[in-house]
């Protein structure tokens, strides 16, 4: 087991290692940002990533503090739902998911389960799935992000 602080130092060791690797991929040369995230243009939309012991994880997260707002913009990325798969491992669409501070948002992902991040030698299995699934998933978002702006 790790301590508190071991832990910390172990993520951290993790997504310098990621940066790194994302830093020689040759896919993502030239990109002014490594990653769009949270500065998606979309309100309430964001991209993500996830790594814990269960698996890596790359999503789409619609987060509008209102229920109202969040349901329609789940249903307006439904329309779009074959753009979005395109050159995708398989996406799961799950509008009710409920993060572990109890808050619900809708989220659109895929997950490569099976790896955990404390092994060490899981994390180049990490990095290669969230490296390329998220830089197809962001391409495929920003197709169609005009269409989602309000």
């Amino acid at each position: 087991m790790y301590s508190r602080e071991e832990l910390k130092q172990l993520k951290v060791e993790f997504w310098e290692g990621f940066a790194a690797y994302c830093e020689v991929q040759p896919y993502l040369h030239g990109r002014k940002k490594m990653w769009r995230l949270y500065d998606t243009k979309v309100k309430g939309v964001e991209l993500k990533f996830d790594a814990n012991r269960q698996g890596a994880y790359v999503i789409l997260e619609v987060n509008h503090s209102k229920e109202e707002s969040r349901l329609e913009m789940f249903e307006k990325l439904t329309w779009y739902k074959e753009s979005l798969e395109k050159g995708m491992e398989e996406l799961i669409w799950d509008i009710c998911f409920v993060r572990e501070s109890g808050e619900q948002v809708a989220r659109v992902y895929t997950a490569h389960e099976g790896i955990d991040i404390h092994r060490r030698t899981h994390w180049g299995d990490f990095y290669r799935f969230m490296a390329t699934q998220m830089y197809q998933l962001e391409k495929n978002f920003l197709a169609i992000a005009d269409y989602l702006r309000d």
